[in-house]
């Protein structure tokens, strides 16, 4: 994919200076792009590197001002950031820009396909599945039977989705993850043994939920596990049956949600969080790497941090607390000899 200077300025109603048709066709870092890249200047600290880049066009704010020749191509905008952002978006429009039905893949004869489709090769899809308008399902993708799929949702390669789930508009979800498996549910018997309890609900997502790689969201046993609209979950996650995310929520990567908790909207939770089952986390909660929730957390916009977690500001003055303690124990030692010796001038 190539650009001319003007192209991309009128793509991003900006003004150009230098040459126009000096054409690019791919993106680089300001401090490492060579001639035929388009970087940007959006970080004052990076203004040295556009005197020196090899980029042959670069993106600028109109109030950039220059203390040395360019050998680059500007653009002027009023939002160097945001007008990358623009550029990336539209660059990996293009790059993913896949439609058609590819050979070898399997489709129900009752399975109702949107316009503008994408299928990729060894993909499998089953009985009485519904895919919207402009669906993406890359190679060797898994639908099972009476899934529905919403307008514009992507499936990257490798993602399994079990039977009766639903998942709305505007969805992506990453290589590698399951949807649907059985939640974790098993009952003691008397000999020590364990019996499977049958998982026969279903995963609802919402609309503009984005899922990282290799994530498992796992069916309810009754009733649903829902992911709400608007929520971004990165690799790696585990939310376990009967789970409730609440809408834009974050969730980053290796945090283990257990069954039946509740999490309200707008939270963000950090790395590594482990979250035990049947409890509640309040609206706009946020919680550290690493954490560790074992009761609810009934207030709502507060911080948290430790395991077992308790409020931010609590955990940080401990801390302080903990690095102090070396020199406590010196000072305490310290009185310890000295009330030793006066003892001993007593006696």
């Amino acid at each position: 994919m190539q650009f001319t200077t003007q192209e991309l300025g009128s793509m991003l109603n900006g003004t150009v200076e230098g040459d126009p048709l000096v054409s690019v066709n791919q993106l680089a870092k300001i401090e490492e792009a060579q001639a035929g890249s388009l970087s940007f200047l959006a970080n004052p600290k990076y203004e040295q590197y556009l005197y020196t880049t090899g980029a042959s066009v670069v993106i600028v704010n109109n109030d950039q001002a220059l203390t040395a020749p360019v050998s680059a191509a500007l653009i002027r905008v009023p939002n160097a950031y945001s007008a990358i952002t623009v550029l990336l978006e539209k660059y990996n429009t293009l790059k993913l820009n896949k439609s058609g039905i590819e050979q070898p893949s399997f489709i129900h004869p009752s399975v109702k396909i949107g316009e503008n489709a994408y299928i990729g090769a060894f993909a499998y899809i089953g009985p009485n599945v519904k895919l919207g308008n402009d669906c993406k399902i890359y190679p060797n993708c898994y639908i099972a039977d009476d899934v529905i799929i919403g307008n514009n949702v992507t499936l990257f390669p490798g993602v399994k989705v079990y039977f009766d789930c639903l998942i709305g508009n505007n969805v992506i979800i990453h290589s590698g993850t399951i949807i649907g498996a059985d939640g974790f549910g098993f009952a003691p018997v008397g000999d020590g043994t364990y019996s499977k309890i049958s998982q026969i609900g279903n995963v609802i997502i919402e609309d503009d939920v984005e899922i990282g790689s290799n994530t498992t969201v796992d069916r309810a046993t009754m009733g649903s596990t829902i992911i709400r609209r608007g929520v971004k979950l990165d690799n790696l996650i585990q939310v376990a049956h009967n789970v409730e995310i609440g809408a834009n929520t974050v969730i980053a990567a290796q945090t283990g949600i257990s069954g039946s908790t509740k999490i309200g909207e707008n939270c963000i939770i950090g790395g590594q969080v482990g979250v035990v089952g049947h409890i509640t986390i309040a609206k706009g909660s946020q919680i550290q790497a690493q954490s560790g929730v074992s009761r609810s957390i009934t207030e709502e916009g507060k911080k948290w941090m430790g395991s077992p977690a308790f409020p931010y500001s609590d955990h940080m003055r401990s801390q302080i607390v903990i690095n102090r303690l070396p020199a406590l124990e010196k000072k305490i030692n310290e009185l310890e000899k000295l009330i030793a010796e006066m003892r001993k001038d007593v006696h």
